[in-house]
């Protein structure tokens, strides 16, 4: 028994720093790195503007790849995302017009928005991908205790709700996506300059926008776990995964 706990003790850390290091990758590779090559790399005396866009977008493609062959899977989300670094490559170096760039970082929020909503009404809400899965939460303890209560439905209506502030979320990041690459991203596009703006608004893109949709996301995560506990009756060490 004890070795079984030692056992779920260390698998439980193991996870939690594999998560952490995930996020600093992420971080460092999709982030810092593709923006310090485009800002100091794109000067025809270094890359030039075309294979300096190639390398920037080149490592977060990696990690995609990466993490798709480590999971075994496709996800909805991670597959827009190579959609999007494919067309920002497109735009840069086939040369089409700037504006494009703005509709385009509109368009990826925008499409996930849609599908999160859409997907409510098949048998794979997007909601228990993002908020709702057996990664962080005992999801069969859940359903147990809400069948045997009788709040199924009342759990449904919930996750409705919280579906539609999840949709919120991603559609301020299309709004904010859009004016902002308005703002930073003037020059045209297969240009030294065009390659720092995109830097620029690379590096901005995560105070601008990735807080304040945190800050909803988080905030429709504490809505579905404090509606889950009053429909179950469950604390919340009976609610996290073990």
């Amino acid at each position: 028994m004890n070795q079984n706990l030692e056992a779920a003790d260390i698998n439980g850390d193991a996870k939690k720093k594999s998560s952490s290091n995930r996020i600093f990758v992420d971080l460092v590779v999709c982030m810092l790195i593709p923006t310090l090559i485009l800002k100091k790399f794109s000067g025809d005396d270094m890359l030039g503007p075309n294979y300096a866009l190639i390398a920037a977008l080149a490592l977060p493609l990696i990690v995609g790849v990466w993490g798709f062959i480590s999971d075994r899977k496709v996800g909805f989300v991670p597959a827009l995302g190579f959609i999007s670094i494919l067309l920002t490559g497109s735009i840069g170096i086939l040369k089409l017009p700037k504006e494009y760039i703005a509709y385009k970082e509109a368009l990826i929020p925008g499409l996930i928005a849609i599908a999160t909503v859409i997907s409510t009404y098949t048998k794979y809400p997007l909601i228990r991908t993002f908020l709702y899965n057996d990664t962080f939460m005992d999801t069969d303890k859940v359903s147990a205790k809400l069948a045997e209560s009788g709040q199924t439905q009342a759990f449904d209506h919930m996750m409705v709700k919280a579906t539609w502030m999840l949709a919120s979320s991603f559609v301020l990041s299309s709004a904010l996506n859009f004016f902002l690459a308005k703002w930073i991203v003037v020059s045209e596009s297969g240009t030294d300059a065009f390659n720092s703006e995109l830097g620029t608004m690379n590096l901005y893109s995560y105070p601008v926008i990735v807080v304040p949709c945190m800050v909803i996301t988080m905030f429709a995560m504490f809505y579905v776990f404090s509606n889950i506990k009053k429909l179950t009756g469950l604390g919340m060490e009976d609610l996290v995964q073990q």
